[in-house]
């Protein structure tokens, strides 16, 4: 602005006019009052701002495995209130995000009061605390959260649930916890979907997002595949495909009333494959003579996506609907292949292997997990959607049906690394792999609820 006033004198003028002189000086008077008003400003917006840069503090970049918070997790004081601090222990620590200090570390008892000087010697970033008690069969606790360097109050919160909801109370916890030091929602809420097979029935079994408490939905079937959760907001519904009276169609089961509707049903194999926000479901049908890609509506229309002469199926959306995984053997081979929700612009981003199937979508639609014939047995991969860092995440047995976690930090997985297929989890690396389903129950297929 300066330049512009003196903009005269720089071209050898030696005698601005009067009418530039006048300018000049209420432009310099303009300026001052300018500067005082921005450092007004700036001083008020650091004042004010500075409460709520303390608020938005995270301990933890998740997308920085390296570094891990140390915490230390006390029984909640009152009756199960160190059962409860198991299962919250042992959420926040199988993400592979905390150090959990040990009980016999613990300088204050769970009656105590929170005091920071009792702590810090411990070396902990944050203490959770809290206290409960059970009303006839009726748990109520209470959950706070300390930050050990400031002492503040983090997370102050209150829980109730039936007592032999104990576990779903504990999750609820943990995820709070994950939420406050992390910025994110945990998967600590969410549940698990998979077959379980015995004396020649197939169910549908729903679990906690660790495998506990596995409770069949009641189907009986002799051909079960699937099962695909409900994308649509709000709603708790799976989505299968089970074989009928000889004749294959694709069903959707309310998870609230236990109501089931069928959805398609023509000859040939029909197979479920995902399903959009709006309800909308991907699904593979050989009705039309090869296994092709189609698109459901929710009014019960049919729109055919692919129409290659070859096998193609296992679709499911990208998180953000505008793409669609699949597996095809237009090459010679099954492969993982991707497309625009209308079947156009297909490219293949799998090479490696002469087998490549079961495609899933990460949350952010930047990678797919898939199943992959290595040295002679099915293992699970991750590749970017370019086709670009291939990563073997298996290595034991046969490993198949890789499903992402709604974070994308977990997958769980079929795996019959012990004789016998059952459902395994792992983190989003290929640590930390561990049976969750049953022991001795063939168990398969596993999915991930969105919601």
């Amino acid at each position: 602005m300066r330049g512009f006033l003196l903009r005269g004198e720089k071209t050898g003028q030696s005698k601005p006019c009067p009418y530039n002189q006048k300018r000049k000086k209420y432009h310099d008077k303009y300026l001052k009052l300018l500067m005082y008003f921005l450092f007004i400003l700036f001083t008020l917006t650091g004042i004010f701002s500075f409460p709520f840069v303390s608020d938005a503090k995270l301990y933890i970049d998740i997308t920085n495995p390296e570094r891990r918070i140390p915490i230390a997790i006390s029984p909640l004081a009152g009756p199960l209130g160190r059962e409860i601090a198991q299962v919250v222990s042992a959420d926040l620590n199988y993400t592979g995000f905390f150090i959990l200090l040990k009980e016999e570390g613990f300088t204050e008892l769970p009656h105590q009061d929170f005091n920071r000087e009792n702590w810090l010697p411990a070396g902990v970033l944050c203490v959770l605390k809290g206290t409960v008690s059970l009303i006839g069969d009726e748990l109520e606790a209470e959950a706070r959260l300390f930050d050990v360097e400031t002492g503040d109050n983090l997370l102050g919160k209150k829980y109730k649930a039936p007592k032999n909801l104990l576990r779903s109370l504990a999750h609820s916890i943990a995820d709070d916890v994950y939420k406050e030091i992390t910025g994110v929602h945990g998967v600590f809420r969410t549940q698990l979907a998979f077959i379980t097979e015995a004396g020649g029935a197939k169910d549908i079994n729903l679990a906690d997002w660790d495998g506990e408490r596995p409770r069949p939905v009641g189907l009986a079937e002799k051909m079960l595949l699937g099962p695909r959760w409900s994308r649509e907001k709000g709603a708790r519904a799976l989505v299968y495909s089970a074989e009928r009276k000889r004749r294959w169609g694709i069903y959707k089961l309310d998870l609230d009333t236990m109501k089931e509707r069928l959805l398609f049903m023509r000859p040939g194999t029909n197979l479920a494959g995902d399903m959009s926000e709006n309800g909308e479901i991907l699904f593979s049908s050989s009705f039309g003579g090869n296994p092709d890609i189609y698109l459901l509506g929710q009014a019960g229309g049919i729109k055919k996506i692919t129409n290659s002469g070859t096998i193609e199926v296992s679709p499911s959306f990208s998180p953000d609907g505008g793409r669609i995984v699949f597996v095809s053997n237009r090459g010679g081979s099954p492969q993982i292949y991707i497309m625009d929700s209308n079947g156009y612009n297909i490219s293949r981003i799998s090479f490696s292997g002469g087998y490549n199937t079961s495609p899933s979508w990460s949350p952010d639609g930047e990678r797919v997990a898939f199943v992959g014939r290595y040295q002679g047995r099915n293992q699970i991969f991750t590749v970017r959607t370019d086709g670009s860092e291939l990563l073997l995440l298996t290595s034991m047995g046969n490993n198949e049906e890789p499903a992402f976690s709604r974070d994308g930090k977990l997958i769980v997985f079929t795996s019959d690394r012990d004789g016998k297929k059952a459902v395994y989890m792992m983190r989003g690396n290929g640590e930390g792999q561990r049976r969750i389903s049953p022991a001795g129950v063939k168990s398969y297929g596993p999915r991930w609820s969105t919601n």
